[in-house]
């Protein structure tokens, strides 16, 4: 990746860093010393998006910059362009919608729930696109984010609404909304929801995080999906982090299957031979229960240890994707990966291009990335103070308020409500902005 490049000629307009941090000013606080439960066991069963949490649980970022990494493994929506065969296009959509969620493998600090109005913005000319998002609504909770190929060769949209349920042991967010990637030269549109996210042993022991569910792919033009199946861990963890499915036309025809590691890597191979392979390895399976009696002990929210780390590669198979090691000094940084480790950087010359309501200059983010844990605690409680204020002056007035970048809308492919991108932000005319931070 050439991250010296120069940024679109040194274009005034451009927000691009020239060469991007490795690191955060100041490595993670240890949250030991904290008892999630003393909050936690007044929500059982509550949706936690109204639920105040300590500082200390979260990770320097806005869920507005956690969802710009998504586009973490952009080069594979490139690919899927510049293949002629609408399959191959397919098996590289899927490797990237199975991507987008692998940066949430032990990132178990939560990211902070942004403000009505906020905003996100990321140029990334090394890897070829620019996005913005918006926090459109605040009950419920809703991010919208449009990101476009700088070659005008993709458009990425979606709006999510995280639904986060309390379950005494364990947190699950369910990302409900659509997700759209069109392949402008294929004159494609594809479309899918992501597989539910859960954060176990919140109370004590090592935090660990499953993902689970279904997930469906269609090509909006041939009729062509591809049905992929995160699994849940299962006793013993045999399936941890495993996902599997296949792609079939829309005859219900088998074109192909895949298979891989949410955190790691994904295959395709061939049906017939998938399936035998699976016939296989469930009759070793049952064979091994038989001979060793199992114990069945009481439901636990143990970390399960995998069988093996990897992921068995049947013969035959060929890689779509496969995950970039996390940097050194991981851990200390929220296990955060290096494209997460620069979302929120900001120079002066980005900061007189941003609009003041990026969340780069939101002020209790930026004291928790740089140590300050306390500043940081009472900024969050005035910015959430000045919200509801501002909440109570607007329902005075009979006031609603106003969305700046996106608009409420069907969308355009699966009829869904969605939001959608109303235009115009990138000509950096941003007057009549709220004073939100």
């Amino acid at each position: 990746m050439s991250e010296g490049k120069d940024c679109g000629g040194g274009d005034a307009l451009s927000n691009g860093i020239k060469k991007h941090r490795t690191s955060l000013p100041s490595p993670m606080f240890s949250r030991n010393d904290f008892s999630i439960w003393s909050i936690l066991r007044k929500c059982i069963g509550m949706e936690l998006s109204k639920i105040t949490m300590p500082v200390i649980f979260n990770e320097p970022l806005s869920f507005l910059q956690r969802l710009t990494e998504y586009m973490e493994h952009t080069y594979l929506i490139h690919k899927a362009s510049s293949f002629s065969d609408s399959v191959e296009r397919m098996q590289c959509v899927a490797a990237f919608a199975v991507s987008a969620v692998a940066s949430q493998w032990e990132r178990t600090g939560k990211p902070f729930n942004p403000l009505l109005g906020e905003t996100y913005e990321l140029v990334r000319d090394d890897l070829g696109f620019r996005l913005i998002s918006e926090q459109v609504s605040h009950h419920p909770p809703i991010s919208a984010f449009h990101a476009e190929g700088l070659n005008n060769d993709f458009i990425f949209h979606g709006s999510i609404y995280p639904k986060l349920k309390f379950w005494g042991k364990s947190v699950e967010a369910e990302p409900k909304g659509t997700i759209t990637l069109e392949l402008l030269e294929h004159s494609e549109a594809y479309t899918w929801t992501n597989p539910t996210c859960c954060v176990h042993n919140i109370i004590v022991g090592k935090l660990w995080i499953e993902q689970y569910g279904n997930v469906e792919i269609t090509n909006h033009k041939t009729g062509d999906k591809c049905v992929l199946n995160f699994k849940p861990c299962g006793l013993f963890g045999k399936e941890l982090h495993k996902v599997e499915g296949y792609i079939q036309d829309k005859s219900k025809k088998k074109l192909c299957a895949l298979y891989g590691k949410w955190t790691e890597c994904l295959y395709s191979v061939d049906p017939a031979t998938f399936d035998a392979y699976k016939k296989n390895d469930k009759k070793n399976t049952e064979e091994k229960k038989n001979s060793k009696q199992m114990s069945t002990s009481e439901e636990s929210d143990e970390m399960p240890m995998p069988d093996s780390e990897s992921v068995f590669v049947i013969p035959g198979s060929v890689l779509l994707w496969r995950i970039a090691p996390r940097p050194p000094n991981s851990a200390q940084m929220y296990n955060f990966t290096s494209f997460a480790m620069v979302l929120n950087e900001v120079d002066k010359d980005m900061e007189s291009v941003i609009p003041k309501t990026d969340c780069r200059l939101r002020p209790d983010i930026r004291a928790m990335e740089n140590g300050e844990i306390d500043q940081a605690s009472e900024e969050k409680k005035r910015l959430e103070e000045k919200q509801r204020a501002a909440r109570k002056n607007r329902s005075k007035s009979e006031e609603d308020w106003k969305t700046r970048w996106f608009h409420q809308g069907p969308n355009p492919y699966n009829g869904a409500q969605d939001w959608l991108y109303s235009g115009s932000y990138w000509d950096r005319n941003y007057f009549n902005l709220p004073d939100i931070y």
